[in-house]
């Protein structure tokens, strides 16, 4: 692949042991699918691309997406899995994790099987990071749109089964259960972020849980116990556990605005921007799939069980982006919150970042923080023009 120059009047930078931060004007050039230099003022060089509004930021990295464009993942076919692939470059997304909910374990350990069969064939788009496992380890009491017929204690063999393909990068698991602090050495042990949801733990739980090895909490304020002045839970140690990192559905929906800016208050430099999206996002009104339960996409708002439970979101992950720039997120704090955390997160600090080095994963977001075009590994996925 020959040198590519991309210049633009701002760019979205994370130097080494520093915040991200906004450079006016900035450049990358890219050999080889990697970031090769980067810096701020004038190019050395004629660029070959030359954005003339916006922002050149790190390609998005999302770590919870149960389905999109009508497929869920779980059981999606390989069709199903080529047009996610292919498409989520449309909303500024590079890398994400595949997240299969709540099932019988074999039947997980099945869909694991079947997507380590499919993951070689896919075509050029996101890059598949491993899959996220949210369920069966999760409380009756926070089940949101799982099933709980299937809710279960994490027990040693049931977490040999789920990391027997080497695909479990993320499993999602509340502390409470029965045998989960073991389960929480093991997984951590074995390479696999460790996140606390879906779960009615008290602070002290948590607490424990991150002694464990937990690192993250998933979508905070969603499905678990909450910050109550006298008996805090969830998410409460979620705000304050430096060594946790808080997920947050930035739809408007899931978390209102005046709590989602507390979160990025509280935890600033923690915060990981997921969509949560269902088989509904991007899609038209109707009725969808999520982990093999029917969810009704309406006209506005996320995906409804039947009887009115959130199941998942509709969310664009650049939306997210954009959705925190108007709660007063400056915008290179918002941007790293879908890029460089979860790749840290998730162990792939090659990721989510402009600097030299690091993957040539980049999206060109537009005034209105809406990906315009995006490349993966220095080569144009999706968009025109520029």
């Amino acid at each position: 692949m020959p040198s590519q120059l991309i210049t633009a009047p701002n760019m979205i930078s994370t130097p080494e042991g520093g915040p991200a931060r906004v450079l006016s004007p900035g450049y990358v050039r890219v050999e080889d699918g990697v970031i090769a230099d980067a810096g701020e003022g004038d190019p050395p060089g004629r660029p070959d691309v030359e954005l003339p509004e916006g922002f050149l930021a790190p390609g998005l990295v999302d770590i919870q997406v149960n389905g999109y464009f009508g497929h869920d993942m779980v059981d999606a076919d390989e069709a199903g899995w080529h047009t996610v692939v292919s498409r989520l470059p449309e909303t500024g997304v590079t890398a994400f994790m595949p997240t299969f909910i709540t099932a019988p374990i074999e039947t997980q350990a099945e869909a694991l099987r079947r997507t380590r069969d499919i993951l070689p064939g896919l075509p050029e788009g996101a890059r598949v990071l491993g899959v996220h496992i949210e369920g069966p380890f999760l409380s009756e009491k926070r089940k949101g749109a799982h099933n709980p017929l299937h809710l279960t204690d994490p027990t040693p063999e049931a977490v040999e089964a789920l990391l027997e393909t080497g695909l479990v990068k993320l499993l999602t698991l509340a502390p409470e259960r029965n045998g989960a602090l073991e389960a929480i050495r093991t997984l951590t042990e074995a390479g696999v972020l460790v996140s606390v949801g879906h779960s009615d733990a008290t602070a002290a739980q948590v607490r424990a849980a991150a002694d464990a090895g937990a690192r993250k909490v998933t979508h905070i304020f969603n499905a678990q116990s909450g910050v109550h002045h006298r008996d805090p839970g969830v998410a409460a140690q979620a705000l304050i556990d430096e060594r946790l990192s808080p997920g947050l559905i930035l739809d408007l929906h899931h978390v209102g605005p005046e709590a989602a800016a507390l979160v990025f208050r509280a935890a600033p430099g923690r915060v990981v921007l997921v969509t949560d999206a269902a088989a509904a996002a991007g899609m038209p009104p109707g009725t969808y799939d999520l982990g093999g339960e029917p969810v009704i996409m309406p006209e506005d708002g996320p995906p409804l069980r039947a009887d009115g439970t959130i199941a998942g979101s509709g969310l664009r992950l650049d939306e997210a982006v954009g959705n925190a720039v108007g709660l007063g997120v400056g915008v290179a704090a918002a941007v790293d919150a879908a890029s460089r955390v979860p790749a840290d997160l998730v162990g792939r600090p090659d990721l989510g970042r402009i600097a030299p080095g690091a993957a040539a994963d980049l999206v060109w977001l537009g005034p209105d923080h809406r990906a315009r075009a995006t490349w993966v590994a220095g080569r144009k996925v999706f968009g025109g023009g520029a």
